[in-house]
């Protein structure tokens, strides 16, 4: 039996079981369709859970791993993300709808970051849309459940088929991507244009090579059949070894995020489509740590783009899509009360925290390296008054410093400006650790790198 029929089986047994929810909701733990090859250099036997596909954590050593962006590259498994594959007469028109970019000029091989609201101007989902023909697409995410969704409520001609058993997604980002990718296909591709992607062949192996910029970094992106996976991933890592490729664990992957100033979905905010039925469980399981306390409940671990940094350049459009009359309404008020920002903390403050178990006293709550493995949101201060929310706070090793994103109200996000952390859970002995706005990302963006230059 092939992995694909494996992974089905393990599907339609849930499905038979009962259990609410679509895909994401309750799948048990599975390696990656690519784990044989990745057990070689798992020297630790340790795993981290992405989703429901179990990762090694590190392979050599997590500093190491986390820098191969800057230094060389990668090569790492986002095989765990959702995958819907949307077609029919209607599917353009659907999508449009769904998502607040507009879509009108949305070639065949283009891909976009397609951010889908609720009707309150919440992001609920948010991921990577890939136009694969004239009526079809395929939209890549944490979770696709939200989409599955609306687009069960009825009224469009289009069907979607979760196709997330049958692919693998795998990155190679950093400067010598390039020609890591160049040696494993046999060609050149140097025409992919950031924000783009085309069919090509590692090892005479079909896959689909789109350019993107997950690490801020030179970088693409491989999609393809499951059952391939593990020879891909083995080829990509043989072309590599003499540009000093490192395979990315489970530990050094969210990194890259907050040094490029990206926020992660179900990490530094939480999805607007929680409360749908059968929404998927990993964005609700738990309470997220950190010593921000809600006053308006859920809501406040929601954000809208503008907070994120995925707002319109102008005025809100005219066109139709579910949220925008929300954001029509926010961008009457001014616009978002709070943008994003980077945090730059304190080292003294925060040795202090790693050093507090070689000192007498209570305990603090100690910092995860290189950062939590779930949701934190620490509290933000000016003078003692709340003035934004920290999250995805990490130690990055390519910067030799501790940083971290924040939503903070536009008086207080003019780069230089002091701000104080609180860290730490309610009821614990919580520390204040001092902090600088910065502006995002914290290092220079080379993801539309020239390439036809190198």
């Amino acid at each position: 039996m092939s992995i694909v029929d494996r992974q089905r089986a393990a599907y339609e047994a849930l499905a038979a079981s009962g259990a609410d929810g679509p895909f994401l909701t309750e799948r048990p733990a599975l390696f990656s369709p690519a784990a044989a090859a990745q057990d070689i250099l798992n020297v630790r036997g340790t795993y981290g859970r992405f989703a429901q596909i179990l990762l090694p954590l590190e392979y050599t050593h997590w500093t190491e791993e986390a820098t191969a962006h800057v230094r060389s590259c990668y090569i790492g498994d986002w095989t765990s993300l959702h995958k819907v594959r949307v077609r029919g007469p209607q599917a353009l028109a659907f999508l449009s709808q769904l998502g607040m970019r507009d879509l009108s000029r949305f070639g065949t091989g283009r891909i976009k970051h397609h951010v889908q609201l609720d009707d309150n101007g919440y992001v609920a989902s948010e991921g990577v849309l890939t136009r694969t023909g004239d009526q079809e697409f395929v939209y890549t995410a944490g979770s696709c459940d939200w989409l599955l969704w609306q687009l069960s409520l009825g009224g469009w001609d289009a069907e979607a088929t979760d196709i997330s058993a049958e692919r693998f997604i795998f990155g190679v980002q950093g400067p010598r991507s390039l020609p890591v990718l160049e040696k494993a296909t046999g060609e050149g591709l140097r025409d992919i244009d950031f924000g783009r992607g085309r069919p090509t062949h590692v090892n005479g192996i079909p896959v689909v090579i789109l350019r993107t910029g997950i690490s801020g970094e030179l970088g693409y992106e491989l999609h393809g059949a499951t059952d391939d996976a593990e020879a891909v991933w083995t080829a990509v890592l043989s072309a590599g070894e003499e540009h000093g490729i490192r395979q990315l664990g489970f530990r050094s992957q969210p990194v890259q995020h907050i040094e490029a100033g990206i926020a992660t979905n179900g990490l530094d905010y939480l999805p607007a489509s929680i409360p749908t039925p059968g929404a998927p469980r990993q964005f609700r399981r738990g309470t997220p740590g950190g010593s921000f306390v809600p006053t308006n409940g859920l809501t406040d671990y929601f954000r809208t783009p503008g907070e994120l940094g995925w707002g319109f350049r102008n005025d809100v459009p005219d066109r139709r899509f579910v949220g925008r009359d929300a954001l029509a309404a926010q961008a009457a008020r001014g616009g978002p009360a709070r943008v994003l920002v980077g945090l730059v903390w304190n080292p003294e403050d925060v040795a202090g925290v790693l050093t507090s178990l070689f000192r007498d006293g209570e305990l603090p709550d100690q910092m995860d390296v290189p950062r939590a493995p779930g949701p934190h949101f620490d509290q933000v201060t000016i003078a003692g008054a709340p003035v934004g929310v920290a999250t995805g706070r990490t130690l990055s090793p390519a910067l030799r410093a501790t940083i971290s994103l924040c939503v903070i109200d536009r008086a207080h996000a003019a780069p230089g400006t002091a701000v104080d952390v609180i860290w730490g859970r309610p009821g614990t002995p919580q520390q204040t650790i001092g902090a600088v706005v910065a502006s995002l990302p914290f290092k220079p963006d080379h993801r539309r790198t020239d390439v036809t230059l190198l």
